[in-house]
C-alpha cells in the first residue's frame, strides 16, 4: 500500500517523530479523492500539517496493515469525510473504527472532526437509509465488524462537523 504524508517545516506542527502524523485523512476515494480531498491535502500541507493519506485502494480480502493501524494511531487528529458511498467501503468503515475507539481510548486528547461531503449528518447517523443498504451487503461477509461499524457512525455525529453540500462545489 503506497502512503502519502506531507512534512511539516515548522517545529510546532510537526510530529514528535517520524511515523506520528498531525491529521489522518479517511475517505471514499472513488468520491473525494481527485477533488475534494486533493485540496484539502495540499492546503493542509502547505500550512506544514503532517497529513496522512492513503494513495491506493486497498485489495479486497486484505487485512489493514500495521503500518495503518500505526499511522492511525498515532494520530492527533482524524478528519472523515463522509460521502454518498462512504459506507460501500469497509475500509472507510474499518478506518471510522479504530478513530474513534482511539479519541475515546486518548480521554480526548484526540479529535474527529467529521466533514458531511454532499450527505446530512442524518445519513451518517442511520437515520436516513442512504447507508443502510450498503450496511446490510456488509452483513454478508462481515457481520462481526458490522455493529462495530454502525456504532461508530452513530458515535462520530455527536461531533459537530462541517457539511458541504452540491451547491458549494
Amino acid at each position: 500500500m503506497a502512503i502519502s504524508a506531507a512534512g511539516s517545516s515548522s517545529d510546532d506542527a510537526a510530529p514528535a517523530s517520524r511515523g506520528e502524523y498531525n491529521v489522518f485523512l479517511n475517505f471514499r476515494g472513488e468520491d473525494t479523492r481527485h477533488g475534494f480531498t486533493d485540496f484539502l491535502y495540499n492546503d493542509l500541507n502547505a500550512a506544514g500539517v503532517h497529513v496522512f493519506r492513503d494513495e491506493e485502494k486497498l485489495p479486497i480480502g486484505e487485512v489493514i496493515s500495521e503500518e495503518l493501524k500505526q499511522a492511525i494511531k498515532n494520530t492527533r487528529i482524524y478528519i472523515p469525510i463522509f460521502s454518498e458511498t462512504y459506507a460501500s467501503s469497509k475500509w472507510c468503515l474499518r478506518e471510522l473504527k479504530l478513530m474513534i475507539d482511539n479519541v475515546f481510548e486518548s480521554e480526548d486528547k484526540k479529535s474527529i472532526l467529521p466533514i458531511f461531503f454532499h450527505v446530512e449528518s442524518d445519513d451518517v447517523k442511520l437515520k436516513k437509509p442512504l447507508y443502510e443498504a450498503d450496511l446490510k451487503k456488509h452483513e454478508e461477509n462481515f457481520r462481526d465488524e458490522v455493529e462495530g461499524w454502525k456504532g461508530a457512525l452513530i458515535k462520530v455525529t455527536e461531533r459537530k462537523g462541517w457539511v458541504v453540500t452540491k451547491d458549494q462545489r
